[in-house]
């Protein structure tokens, strides 16, 4: 999975990225956490939860996720810049994509059995916030469930994502370079489009007997969004995309 980073969806993300890109991991506490009853450090720090990844004692070589639950082998974080820089531990961006390694049995809806939906061995990528981090076997993994995974990545390009649930893919709009009365805008007062074409959507939310409800927009749309919602990404030629769930669409344009 190349080139592919969220660049900062949702007005807490917002917030940190106006300071100088700061990333969450620099808040991560360094100590970590056995397991054996102990329950993972947390410290709250002005409204966030800041949390240890729990480490699985060695004798354990085997995680079975329970229900809609999934285990994620984390991709690495680039250690390098494009131009070979060497990033510190604090500045390298927090993986949003993996490795499905294992998952669990599945869960009841109404009176029917619903099996996870993704495969072992499929590379995903995940809400960046979402899950459990635990380190097993020497590698970083998270379990987390089948819903925090945005989609199914079939190629390096985000463009060939496979969205799940009720999200969508969307193909952001160019910003637009000038204002209506013809004055050049940089790259600093352009504002940020909320609309797109729908590239892919995902098969629907499950309703309250297991079944898939289609979704009310169909590739090719064009549609307005609400401007906070969803994980942006940046494809391999340099465009950009947004995934977000069907709910956050607030018209279709035509």
């Amino acid at each position: 999975m190349a080139s592919m980073q969220l660049s900062g969806a949702g007005v807490g993300a917002a917030a940190f990225a106006a300071k100088g890109n700061a990333s969450l991991e620099a808040l991560r506490l360094p100590a970590t956490v056995t397991v054996g009853g102990v329950r993972p450090a947390r410290r709250a720090f002005r409204g966030l939860v800041v949390r240890a990844a729990t480490v699985v004692a060695p004798k354990y070589t085997v995680l079975k996720p329970l229900a809609d639950r999934v285990l994620v082998k984390i991709k690495s974080s680039e250690e390098k810049t494009t131009g070979g820089i060497l990033l510190p531990t604090t500045a390298q961006s927090r993986p949003q994509g993996g490795e499905v390694v294992a998952i669990g049995e599945g869960r009841i809806i109404g009176d029917k059995k619903v099996d996870v939906s993704i495969q072992v061995g499929a590379q995903v990528v995940y809400s960046k916030y979402a899950g459990t981090e635990v380190e097993l076997n020497d590698y970083n993994h998270l379990v987390l469930k089948e819903d925090d995974i945005i989609g199914i990545l079939e190629t390096d390009d985000v463009k060939d994502m496979k969205p799940l649930n009720d999200r969508v893919l969307i193909k952001v709009a160019e910003a637009e370079d000038k204002t209506p009365g013809g004055l050049l805008l940089t790259e600093t007062t352009k504002e940020k489009p909320s609309t797109g074409t729908v590239v892919a959507v995902g098969p629907g939310p499950l309703d309250e007997e297991g079944n898939r409800s289609p979704l009310s927009v169909s590739a090719g749309s064009t549609v307005l969004y609400s401007k906070y919602a969803g994980s942006e990404f940046k494809g391999a030629g340099g465009t950009n995309y947004i995934v977000l769930r069907v709910s956050d669409l607030m018209a279709v344009l035509s």
